[in-house]
């Protein structure tokens, strides 16, 4: 198979640096550190075992990649107006697009934008962070679940899960729906809640007044998926993940980190799309949308 990445940050630096390391073909699209990359390569500073690219296939432009069997989206939300410009120079006719992306209603947007092309979502349980040119910093965990949303071609998705197994990386597959809202139970409070009190992680489960409030966010997520009919999102999965990162190694989420560097915050699909998706299912996610509000004051 041969693989495309668009957007080589914390996210798709990481999953598209594992693949071409375990000998995958993988071009890379990048604007802010092409020259860095084209010259020294990429860096993987990882817990599970470091490494580093000599020879990377990485461009400047869309228009000189080659067309590519699965293309990684690994861009911000804030970033998909740009797809209808980055995306076709590299499909074919059977290529598969995996948004490795956070929020509630990504692959319904793409999909408008294109109506024939298979998407898989992407669900990444990483630490992972890039502040320099061609370097990740792997802190913890690394795993993905591929969610199929519209790849009828079983078969490729498949291979593309074995690809990434192969490669190093825990990956599995899950129902689609179960997968976005179970990802939305760590993301929308801890993203949001990490700008709006300029914190980290570990030190809003320290302090047992947040800890609280971080679980009742959660719950939240809970019940608006089961106003969706959604199973498998419930108040065990809740203890999971404030158990998974009370040991995780302390944190600031790729909110924060966007925040922090003056980057635009992904509010709509972190936010926005799922709290109208509930309200419309007859759930309001009152705390969220509190939370929300906050965060619109502070990206002005």
């Amino acid at each position: 198979m041969k693989y495309g990445v668009i957007g080589v940050g914390a996210i798709g630096g990481y999953y598209g640096s594992k693949l071409a390391y375990s000998g995958q073909e993988v071009h890379f699209l990048s604007h802010s550190d092409y020259e860095f990359v084209k010259e020294r390569g990429m860096q993987v500073d990882s817990c599970d075992g470091s490494f580093h690219l000599k020879q990377v296939n990485v461009y400047q432009y869309p228009k000189d990649m080659p067309k590519c069997d699965v293309v990684i989206v690994g861009l911000k939300t804030t970033n998909n107006h740009l797809l209808p410009e980055l995306l076709p120079p590299l499909l074919h006719k059977h290529t598969v697009v995996v948004l490795i992306q956070n929020g509630i209603g990504v692959e319904a947007d793409v999909q408008q934008m294109f109506p024939d092309v298979p998407l898989i979502g992407g669900l990444a349980f990483i630490c992972s962070a890039k502040t320099e040119p061609g370097r990740v910093n792997h802190q913890c965990y690394g795993s993905i679940n591929l969610a199929n949303y519209s790849c009828k071609d079983e078969v490729t998705f498949e291979i593309i899960l074995k690809d990434f197994t192969d490669a190093g990386i825990p990956a599995a597959s899950v129902p689609y729906d179960e997968a976005r809202w179970k990802k939305a139970v760590w993301n929308m409070p801890f993203n949001g809640m990490t700008v709006a009190l300029n914190t980290r992680t570990d030190l809003l489960l320290k302090n047992p007044s947040t800890r609280q409030l971080i679980r009742d966010l959660m719950m939240e997520v809970v019940e608006a998926s089961r106003a969706l009919g959604i199973s498998g999102v419930d108040e065990a999965f809740v203890e999971k993940m404030i158990d998974m990162t009370d040991s995780m190694t302390p944190y600031s989420p790729s909110m924060k980190l966007d925040f922090d560097f003056h980057r635009p915050m992904e509010i709509h699909y972190l936010y926005t799309r799922p709290i109208e998706i509930a309200r419309a299912a007859g759930y309001r996610m009152h705390k969220l949308e509190m939370l929300e509000a906050e965060l619109r004051f502070l990206s002005v």
